[in-house]
Protein backbone atom coordinates (compact mmCIF):
# COMPACT_ATOMS: atom_id res chain seq x y z
CA UNK A 1 0.00 0.00 0.00
CA UNK A 2 1.38 3.08 -0.84
CA UNK A 3 2.22 5.48 1.68
CA UNK A 4 -0.31 9.16 2.47
CA UNK A 5 2.21 11.53 1.03
CA UNK A 6 0.23 14.09 3.69
CA UNK A 7 1.57 11.92 6.89
CA UNK A 8 4.31 13.46 8.58
CA UNK A 9 5.73 11.53 11.21
CA UNK A 10 7.43 12.32 14.07
CA UNK A 11 11.52 12.18 12.62
CA UNK A 12 10.25 14.62 10.11
CA UNK A 13 8.35 16.69 12.71
CA UNK A 14 11.41 17.24 14.79
CA UNK A 15 13.28 18.05 11.86
CA UNK A 16 11.17 20.66 11.44
CA UNK A 17 10.41 22.16 14.74
CA UNK A 18 12.64 23.39 17.73
CA UNK A 19 11.00 21.48 20.03
CA UNK A 20 12.08 18.56 22.33
CA UNK A 21 11.08 16.35 25.24
CA UNK A 22 9.24 17.11 27.48
CA UNK A 23 7.89 20.25 25.31
CA UNK A 24 7.05 18.18 21.74
CA UNK A 25 3.64 17.94 21.55
CA UNK A 26 2.71 16.64 18.36
CA UNK A 27 3.23 13.18 17.40
CA UNK A 28 2.37 13.02 13.74
CA UNK A 29 0.38 15.08 11.10
CA UNK A 30 -2.23 13.00 9.56
CA UNK A 31 -3.38 15.81 6.73
CA UNK A 32 -2.25 19.11 5.91
CA UNK A 33 -4.09 21.27 2.68
CA UNK A 34 -2.23 24.06 1.78
CA UNK A 35 -5.28 25.28 -0.48
CA UNK A 36 -7.73 24.94 2.21
CA UNK A 37 -5.61 26.21 5.24
CA UNK A 38 -6.09 23.79 7.08
CA UNK A 39 -3.44 20.58 8.95
CA UNK A 40 -4.77 17.98 11.09
CA UNK A 41 -2.52 16.31 14.06
CA UNK A 42 -2.22 14.26 17.15
CA UNK A 43 -0.57 13.77 20.48
CA UNK A 44 -0.72 10.62 22.18
CA UNK A 45 -1.23 11.44 26.08
CA UNK A 46 0.35 9.25 28.46
CA UNK A 47 0.72 8.60 31.85
CA UNK A 48 4.85 9.16 31.68
CA UNK A 49 4.57 12.98 30.54
CA UNK A 50 5.70 14.71 33.11
CA UNK A 51 3.67 17.50 33.75
CA UNK A 52 0.97 14.53 35.35
CA UNK A 53 3.43 13.94 38.50
CA UNK A 54 2.10 18.00 39.37
CA UNK A 55 -1.37 17.92 37.65
CA UNK A 56 -2.60 16.76 39.57
CA UNK A 57 -1.71 13.77 42.07
CA UNK A 58 -4.54 11.28 41.97
CA UNK A 59 -5.94 13.12 39.01
CA UNK A 60 -3.75 13.75 36.24
CA UNK A 61 -5.12 16.49 34.04
CA UNK A 62 -3.44 17.85 30.52
CA UNK A 63 -3.04 21.69 31.63
CA UNK A 64 -4.89 23.84 29.42
CA UNK A 65 -2.10 25.76 28.57
CA UNK A 66 -0.22 22.75 26.97
CA UNK A 67 -3.53 21.90 25.11
CA UNK A 68 -3.02 25.47 23.16
CA UNK A 69 0.57 24.83 23.33
CA UNK A 70 -0.31 21.53 21.35
CA UNK A 71 -2.28 23.38 18.69
CA UNK A 72 0.54 25.89 18.40
CA UNK A 73 2.99 23.94 17.33
CA UNK A 74 0.46 22.07 14.66
CA UNK A 75 0.04 25.54 13.23
CA UNK A 76 3.55 25.92 13.32
CA UNK A 77 4.22 22.82 11.30
CA UNK A 78 1.44 24.10 8.67
CA UNK A 79 3.62 27.48 8.04
CA UNK A 80 6.70 25.62 8.11
CA UNK A 81 4.96 23.21 5.18
CA UNK A 82 3.34 25.39 3.55
CA UNK A 83 6.39 27.55 2.98
CA UNK A 84 10.27 27.59 2.43
CA UNK A 85 11.74 28.64 5.85
CA UNK A 86 15.47 28.87 6.81
CA UNK A 87 14.96 27.42 10.18
CA UNK A 88 18.47 28.11 11.00
CA UNK A 89 17.43 31.78 11.27
CA UNK A 90 13.77 32.35 12.31
CA UNK A 91 11.54 30.89 14.64
CA UNK A 92 8.24 30.61 14.66
CA UNK A 93 5.98 32.57 18.13
CA UNK A 94 2.61 33.22 19.44
CA UNK A 95 1.70 36.86 19.38
CA UNK A 96 -2.03 36.24 21.17
CA UNK A 97 -4.67 33.86 22.08
CA UNK A 98 -8.33 34.98 21.46
CA UNK A 99 -11.71 33.41 22.54
CA UNK A 100 -9.79 30.48 24.22
CA UNK A 101 -12.36 27.75 25.72
CA UNK A 102 -11.77 24.47 27.33
CA UNK A 103 -14.74 22.19 27.29
CA UNK A 104 -13.73 18.87 28.34
CA UNK A 105 -10.48 17.76 30.49
CA UNK A 106 -7.32 15.58 28.50
CA UNK A 107 -6.20 13.03 30.74
CA UNK A 108 -3.88 9.87 30.25
CA UNK A 109 -4.74 7.36 27.43
CA UNK A 110 -6.10 10.08 25.26
CA UNK A 111 -5.62 10.65 21.75
CA UNK A 112 -5.46 14.34 21.12
CA UNK A 113 -6.60 15.65 17.68
CA UNK A 114 -5.11 19.37 16.80
CA UNK A 115 -7.04 20.84 14.16
CA UNK A 116 -5.77 24.17 12.90
CA UNK A 117 -7.91 25.79 10.02
CA UNK A 118 -8.78 29.42 8.73
CA UNK A 119 -4.54 30.65 8.18
CA UNK A 120 -4.46 33.73 7.31
CA UNK A 121 -1.10 35.46 6.95
CA UNK A 122 -0.38 39.48 6.57
CA UNK A 123 3.47 39.78 6.02
CA UNK A 124 4.84 38.44 9.11
CA UNK A 125 1.75 37.47 11.07
CA UNK A 126 -0.18 34.56 11.23
CA UNK A 127 -3.39 33.90 12.33
CA UNK A 128 -5.42 30.72 12.57
CA UNK A 129 -8.47 28.55 14.72
CA UNK A 130 -7.59 25.63 16.57
CA UNK A 131 -9.70 23.02 18.19
CA UNK A 132 -8.63 20.51 20.25
CA UNK A 133 -10.70 17.45 20.56
CA UNK A 134 -10.54 13.78 22.07
CA UNK A 135 -13.00 10.46 21.08
CA UNK A 136 -14.78 13.63 18.95
CA UNK A 137 -15.43 15.95 21.50
CA UNK A 138 -13.84 19.34 21.60
CA UNK A 139 -11.25 19.70 24.30
CA UNK A 140 -10.57 23.30 23.85
CA UNK A 141 -10.80 26.03 21.14
CA UNK A 142 -9.06 29.46 20.24
CA UNK A 143 -8.01 32.08 17.71
CA UNK A 144 -4.28 32.10 17.24
CA UNK A 145 -1.78 34.69 16.27
CA UNK A 146 2.04 34.05 15.78
CA UNK A 147 5.12 35.72 14.34
CA UNK A 148 7.76 34.43 12.02
CA UNK A 149 11.00 36.27 13.72
CA UNK A 150 14.80 36.31 13.32
CA UNK A 151 16.39 34.78 15.83
CA UNK A 152 18.71 37.56 16.18
CA UNK A 153 16.11 39.92 17.09
CA UNK A 154 15.05 38.06 20.56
Amino acid sequence: MPKNPDLIDIRRIMDMLPHRYPFLLVDRVLQWDNEQRTITAYKNVTMNEPFFQGHFPGMPLMPGVLILEALAQAAGLFVLLSQEVDLNSKIFLFTGMDRVKFRRPVVPGDQLFLHISDVRRKMNLWKMAGVAKVDGETAATGEFSAAMVNKENL
